[in-house]
């Protein structure tokens, strides 16, 4: 009989007790201190302590060291409980109660969460797809204007402007323009399912673009058409459209956004490197240009506002009920409604990195010839990728909107683009954990660490030229340096970015467990194979 060959089994670590009780403690202290720091009664009976905590930087440090416990719960063997409790305790309970004594703080999470979406949308184009995009926040500025034209008294100034000016645009025009949407709609689903079945040729290329210059004609015919037509109700939108399309317009937010990420995308994507972050940059600078330009849809310079937010009348009688005040309902409604869609944005993250999709996307990123050799449809691919990243940013983009409850051209720059990248590369690469911890830093860093350290400094004697409030981007850029030079992986890098980076310390040197040369081993005599040996005591490669 033989005997049954036992596989090793892989067991899970099992939890650490004292890491359990370390961070169910760094828990309760860290939210104690920042329930307490952000009660203005409180504070102002606890005399010189008070004091104290009011300081800019123990306020920032505070906030700081509080959300880092979510980061704990993350990285450390703790049981699950714990960490289901620390994660949901902070995120659901202590920072909307701590939010209700200050509203700012509240404002400051909705930011956190809005950039760590934006990071995550980013990481997909540039982590995953190796797709250098330095016009990413031209995604966020196309949500924003979707949502801010509709929901602000802008609406009702496009409906004057073409009421007074319909020029020959009827309910004929109207039907046209569907008519045309509908069949160039049809026409290119067509043409897609012909070249799926044979190889695309040079009429099915050309049938595909005019059909594509159809469409976008259709939707603007129909487009102006209802806007005409609607232009005799500009008195009752005079503060632009009901609340309650706020969802409708989430929706149409990402299906926005996506269509200008596939339209930008399909011109540059035969490009790579610096020639597409070239490319890109100025494609996003164009539609900032629009936005200052397009007087009579996005007000130019000057800015939409108010923008309406999502009325929600049982949330407003919850939050009514918590302690909550009236303009504070808008802002914790905002806030569970970017936590969820991060959730979403998340989970869609990691369902498509373990997908098919998410393979190709690695395998372009790594070599786009070899990945075109496997049958990877590269710009099918890319176009993807482009469109995932940006349905993420027009979400966020509408949220945003509805937040600030104001947007301009001058919130949808250059600078915000970049930043985004830099909290992507600072917390790694192709990390989901990584993207979501690196937009915290930079977040923090630019809205509460170095304004206040400027804050704290601003009286102690220190020339205006040379304050720490006055060089925010000079520090900020001292430390991306700094963590590209000691840590270019990132601060939670993935796994596959740290073995790419490190791959020559990874190396290991097994000559000594045989007979063979060192991996450092002098130059040996390499003979040419397939010659026959003198003799059959030497070796093989010819004689001399």
């Amino acid at each position: 009989m033989t005997a049954a060959v036992r596989t090793p089994q892989t067991t899970k670590p099992t939890p650490a007790p004292e890491r359990t009780i370390m961070l169910v403690l760094i828990f309760l202290v860290t939210s104690a201190l920042l329930l307490i720091s952000h009660n203005a009664p409180l504070l102002d009976r606890l005399g010189g302590l008070g004091t104290f905590l009011r300081n800019p930087i123990v306020e920032a440090l505070l906030v700081s060291l509080f959300l880092a416990n979510i980061l704990f719960a993350h990285l450390w063997r703790a049981a699950p409980w714990a960490k289901a409790l620390v994660g949901l305790g902070s995120l659901l309970f202590v920072l909307p109660l701590a939010g209700r004594e200050d509203t700012s703080l509240l404002d400051l999470s909705i930011q956190i969460m809005i950039f760590a979406a934006l990071a995550l949308g980013l990481n997909i184009v540039v982590g995953l797809a190796g797709l250098l995009d330095l016009g990413y926040v031209a995604f966020f500025a196309v949500g924003a204007y979707t949502w801010g034209i509709f929901a602000s008294p802008r609406f009702a100034e496009v409906l004057r402007y073409y009421g007074e000016n319909p020029g020959a645009t009827n309910a004929g025009t109207l039907a046209i323009g569907l008519f045309l949407v509908v069949v160039t709609a049809a026409s290119m689903v067509y043409v897609n399912r012909l070249t799926a079945r044979t190889a695309p040729t040079r009429m099915t290329t050309w049938s595909f673009r005019l059909a594509s210059i159809g469409l976008i004609a259709g939707l603007v015919l129909a487009s102006r058409a209802a806007i005409v037509l609607m232009s005799g109700q500009a008195g009752s939108l005079a503060s632009g459209i009901d609340p309650g399309f706020f969802w409708l317009f989430l929706a149409l937010s990402i299906m926005a956004a996506a269509i200008v990420g596939v339209l930008i995308g399909l011109p540059v994507l035969r490009l790579k490197g610096d020639y597409l972050a070239i490319i890109t940059l100025g494609l996003g600078e164009v539609i900032r240009v629009l936005a200052n330009n397009l007087d009579l849809y996005t007000a130019g310079s000057q800015g939409i506002t108010p923008i309406k937010s999502a009325s929600v009348p049982w949330f407003n009688a919850v939050a009514g009920a918590l302690g909550f005040s009236e303009d504070q309902y808008y802002l914790l409604f905002l806030y569970f409604l970017v936590l969820i869609v991060v959730a979403v944005i998340l989970t869609v993250n990691v369902r498509l990195d373990r997908s098919r999709i998410g393979r190709a996307w690695i395998a372009i990123r790594d070599d786009e010839v070899a990945a075109q050799a496997m049958g990877v449809p590269l710009v099918q691919t890319k176009l993807i990728a482009f469109a995932t990243g940006a349905s993420f940013a027009g979400v966020m983009g509408m949220i945003f909107a509805a937040k600030q409850t104001f947007i301009s051209p001058e919130s949808f720059n250059l600078f915000q683009s970049i930043g985004v990248l830099s909290m992507v590369i600072l917390g790694g690469m192709g990390s989901f954990p990584g993207v979501i911890l690196g937009a915290a830093v930079v977040t923090l860093l630019n809205l509460r660490i170095l304004p206040g350290l400027g804050e704290a400094t601003a009286n102690l004697g220190i020339p205006q030229q040379v304050n720490p409030g006055q060089l925010q981007r000079l520090i900020f850029g001292i430390i991306l340096v700094a963590m590209m030079l000691l840590r270019p992986e990132g601060l939670l890098p993935s796994r596959r970015r740290t073995l790419e980076l490190h791959h020559d310390d990874n190396q290991e040197d097994d000559s000594g467990h045989g007979s063979g040369g060192g991996l450092n081993a002098g130059p040996i005599e390499v003979l040419s194979p397939g010659l026959a040996p003198a003799s059959e005591n030497e070796r093989s490669g010819g004689t001399k």
